[in-house]
């Protein structure tokens, strides 16, 4: 059931209401779609063949006869949207080498401009149809399929055939022409320069490593700069023609409509298309053989001295059954066990920070097992030999019973969580794992199918110890073991030392599997009596949500919605979050979100807490907001006193595990040199500081702040703030009233009153305006820059309504520098402009534009920014340009609106400050009323040059 109230409908019947509004040549409907063929289409369950898993009978599935599969399903998650995915058998993998980032440069070309629209056009179509570009239309292209993907959020019969037509055009006729290519190709180039060269070389050099001999190996789908500068419109044709056929696609749709009428606008828009050429043989990948070298080091001064370990095996193509995924779930079991030692190991203050295994299939590669380790420091090889022996005692000893009951209670949880929930997953979810399925040849079904499977193999005791070790002796083995290590200094001949630490004998024995100790809620420490209610009142009458005080001081704000089934939001709010914090200096705040929590509650540190809520839906969860600091987790009805008892014992009894807070250390100084190597991590780094004109409470710490945290200094900290200030509950999601009433009363009314807490530093600052822009320099390649120019807004829940409208002038601002930055002048891949307006401060409310530009080009961002702001001043934008970008914000907010995250966010600190709840009444209607000369006029107030910042992030060399 979705759920949307009556404040919000009437946000999709806006497009309607803009549509009648604009002059008629702008809203002209398209030409009458011509009559479905007549096709003799086969609608055997092609995603089933050789399969004996019971299928989803909500797909309906059918092949065309020119070989186009489809499948398609009514969903109505969320209400009016319609999810369709194409996909096309055709990735990296299978480019020659005079073709590397062909794959991805057609589906850059197919977005542009195609047979039935042109260039440039398509992303003005979909806006006026409530499509954001990047989040509801895109598309992804990886070593063996490109995907296209398009969310339609008020979909129609219309609408839908017209976008069908679209899609279909963009694989049958893309604009492959000279002049596209040469104007889109610098974005694609732009696209690759753009990313983090650190992170690169290592991805390649692991690639390289692990899968040497397989063309995966050598074809990152992003190409190369040498094979995308000799690209041709011959060449380019040449590539499209050998791989886009209808039988390499799958058409998948997933929506809010009758599945016959998807059907119907599949067969119409696709049914005539015919592959051009002869079709092309798929070129074999390869598999796993024994090499020379299987070792590998980089010297990455910027990166984390990480250690990447492979177990390679053949992948195999066999029928997906229901013994094979038993299968499957053991060896899942095997993994688990091993990650849990592992991050047990990692707790107590081993030679790693994190280290972990996963299983894959590699892009029909490879069958592999992957492990990651961050070592303590730079001593990878302790940490190596220490993770090697977990996995050694996995495999020479079975695990024990108590243990694996322990992994398979958590996957039934989640499983069972899965069933519970599943009337409410998204279309576009569904839609995508079906794609995701095909691309690996599996299937997909229903979450009460896999429980069923899963609950079979327990049932036939499929999970023994001996059974799970005969796993991990599997899953830890193969024809091929490689590693590569990162080492921030040179060694000497560092992949031989490498190989050797392999080669070593390692032992196992050093296990935690006896059995283990139970834990109990009855070991948290005991709350006080329940609490009184003072007052229930409600506090928004649409949708109705309650607020109910206790004696304590403690208020409830509670909102009895079951649009998601099963689910129950928590979130506690307490204290002035960074309205406590001293805006002149530095404190150990950076390490609450990685410590706080996994110090203990009483004395019960990390370990007994998992396993006091293994098995059970529980969050354990923090973060700071400018007004209040916030505990919180996802559970369910069931749950739910649990979950907030666990909660509230935390700020009655906190614990202060020491070894939280050295984890926190090194993760922190570990990762912190990345943070230097690309635009973009200066930018994560130095950016939300220098745009709060150096306050401390906001951007990262420095080295030298992260290097004086210790347990006595965080615990001295955070203690005074855990104890003080109002606390807010909210409480949303499908729970009855009562019953949430009644685990608040229980629990956080049982609290003892708490003294006030007075913010500290009530407000946020801008920086002045300054002529030439910041300067920060980068380590990384020298073609990469940032830009980014901001003015300051305002903040508050006085004037919330204009921080709505805010966002509709963002999106006008972002859609032209897009335009203008991307698609014309081609530098850029990824610019942005996003606006913000804190509604838990009176000020620190920014618009603000970055874009990641070649260095030569800082200035012409700014220029084009510049001039985007002052046009925006100096005249009303058009009507249709005013309905491309506010469309799809209302279209955003009303699907948002569908859940309860959207109404947790929105009412937030409501009980403190009622205008927030009051202003849930004016969310439609301050987005629908927004007229072309309130754009313009909120452009005046805000876009003003002698308010402006600015700040340029450029290579090290170049500052010199």
């Amino acid at each position: 059931m979705a759920f949307l109230p009556r404040a919000l409908r009437s946000a999709f019947a806006l497009p309607l209401l803009l549509a009648t509004a604009l002059p008629a040549q702008q809203v002209a409907a398209p030409a009458p779609a011509a009559p479905a063929p007549s096709l003799a289409i086969d609608r055997s369950a092609w995603l089933y063949k050789g399969s004996d898993i019971t299928p989803d009978p909500d797909w309906r599935f059918g092949t065309l006869p020119n070989g186009l599969r489809y499948a398609v399903r009514k969903n109505g998650v969320p209400p009016g949207q319609v999810a369709i995915r194409v996909r096309i058998d055709a990735g990296s993998l299978m480019e020659r080498d005079s073709e590397r980032g062909f794959a991805h440069l057609i589906e850059h070309l197919s977005f542009r401009g195609s047979e039935h629209v042109p260039d440039g056009e398509a992303k003005r179509v979909w806006q006026r149809m409530g499509v954001t570009f990047g989040a509801d239309s895109n598309a992804s292209t990886s070593f063996t399929q490109t995907v296209y993907k398009l969310d339609l959020p008020m979909a129609n019969e219309t609408s839908l055939a017209e976008s069908m037509k679209i899609l279909s055009g963009m694989m049958t006729g893309p604009g492959l022409t000279q002049a596209a290519l040469d104007a889109e190709r610098p974005v694609v180039i732009a696209e690759g320069r753009e990313q983090p060269r650190p992170q690169v070389r290592l991805g390649d050099l692991t690639r390289a490593t692990f899968f040497a001999g397989q063309p995966l190996a050598e074809r990152s789908p992003i190409g190369t700069t040498e094979a995308l500068a000799a690209a041709t419109s011959a060449s380019v044709t040449a590539f499209h023609n050998r791989w886009y056929r209808p039988e390499r696609a799958v058409v998948v749709v997933s929506g809010d409509m009758d599945p016959a009428v998807f059907e119907r606008e599949i067969v119409r828009a696709f049914g005539d298309w015919k592959g051009v050429g002869p079709a092309e043989k798929a070129p074999d990948f390869g598999t796993p053989t024994p090499q020379k070298t299987n070792t590998a080091a980089l010297v990455e001064s910027s990166l984390p001295p990480v250690v990447s370990l492979a177990y390679l095996r053949p992948w195999t193509v066999g029928d997906d059954t229901v013994i094979f995924n038993q299968k499957r779930m053991i060896d899942m079991v095997a993994i688990r066990i091993v990650n849990r030692r592992l991050e047990s190991r990692a707790r107590a203050g081993g030679s790693f920070i994190t280290a972990s295994a996963d299983l894959e299939d590699v892009s029909r590669s490879a069958n592999g097992t992957f492990v990651s380790i961050l070592p303590l420091a730079d001593d990878w090889q302790a940490a190596l030999k220490d993770v090697r022996a977990a996995i050694a005692d996995a495999v020479a000893t079975p695990p024990s019973q108590a243990e694996i009951d322990r992994e398979l209670t958590e996957i039934r949880a989640n499983m069972q969580a899965s069933v519970a929930s599943a009337r409410v997953e998204a279309g576009a979810k569904k839609a995508d794992d079906l794609v995701e399925a095909v691309d690996i040849k599996e299937t997909t079904t229903t979450a009460a199918t896999s429980l069923a499977i899963f609950q079979g193999a327990v049932d036939k005791r499929m999970f023994t110890p001996a059974a799970v070790q005969s796993s991990a002796k599997a899953v830890f083995s193969g024809v091929a073991v490689r590693a590569v290590v990162n080492t921030r200094t040179p060694g000497e001949n560092v992949p031989a030392q490498l190989q050797a630490a392999l080669d070593a004998e390692v032992k196992g024995g050093t296990a935690a599997n006896a059995r283990l100790s139970k834990v109990s809620f009855d070991q948290l420490p005991r709350l006080g009596q329940p609490g009184k209610i003072v007052a229930r009142t409600v506090a928004v009458p649409d949708p109705k949500m309650e607020q109910i005080d206790f004696a304590n001081g403690v208020r409830l704000l509670l909102f009895e919605n079951p649009s998601e089934a099963s689910r129950v939001y928590v979130r506690v709010r307490f204290g002035r979050g960074l309205q406590a914090l001293p805006s002149d200096r530095a404190t150990p705040a950076f390490a609450g979100n990685l410590a706080l929590m996994a110090s203990g509650v009483g004395k019960l540190g990390q370990e007994e807490l998992d396993r006091l809520t293994g098995g059970r839906r529980i969050g354990f969860d923090f973060k700071i907001d400018d007004d209040a600091f916030v505990m919180g987790g996802t559970t369910s009805a069931e749950d739910l006193t649990d979950q907030l008892r666990l909660l509230a014992a935390k700020l009655q009894s906190p614990g202060w595990d020491p070894k939280p807070v050295a984890r926190a250390r090194a993760v922190l100084l570990t990762s912190y040199a990345a943070l230097g190597s690309s635009p973009d991590g200066v930018l994560t780094r130095d950016l939300d500081r220098l745009i709060h004109d150096g306050d401390p409470r906001w951007g990262t710490p420095t080295r030298a702040e992260i290097e004086q945290l210790d347990a006595a200094a965080f615990k001295a900290f955070w203690s005074p703030l855990l104890a003080s200030g109002p606390i807010e509950v909210q409480v949303f999601g499908d729970v009855k009233s009562q019953a949430a009433i009644d685990a608040v009363a229980a629990t956080f009314g049982a609290l003892k009153p708490r003294k006030d807490a007075a913010p500290l530093s009530p407000t946020a600052r801008f920086p002045a305006h300054v002529a030439q822009a910041v300067t920060r320099t980068h380590t990384g390649a020298d073609t990469q820059a940032a830009a980014v120019i901001a003015w300051p807004t305002g903040g508050g829940s006085d004037t919330i309504g204009e921080g709505r409208k805010m966002e509709v002038l963002a999106a006008i601002f972002r859609d032209r520098l897009l335009d203008k930055l991307r698609s014309e002048a081609g530098v850029s891949y990824t610019p942005n402009v996003a606006a913000s307006w804190p509604t838990g401060m009176p000020a620190g409310g920014r618009i603000m534009a970055i874009g990641m530009v070649p260095p030569d080009k800082t200035a012409f961002f700014y220029e084009l920014a510049r001039g985007i702001a002052a046009d925006l001043v100096a005249r009303p934008v058009e009507p249709d340009e005013l309905r491309r970008a506010l469309v799809p914000v209302v279209q955003l907010v009303a699907r948002l609106s569908t859940g309860n995250q959207f109404w947790l966010a929105q009412t937030e600190g409501g009980t403190q400050d009622p205008k927030r709840l009051a202003a849930i009444q004016t969310i439609a209607t301050d987005l629908t009323s927004i007229t072309p000369q309130e754009v313009q006029q909120l452009a005046g107030k805000y876009l003003q040059p002698s308010r402006e910042w600015s700040l340029a992030v450029v290579p090290e060399k170049q500052a010199r």
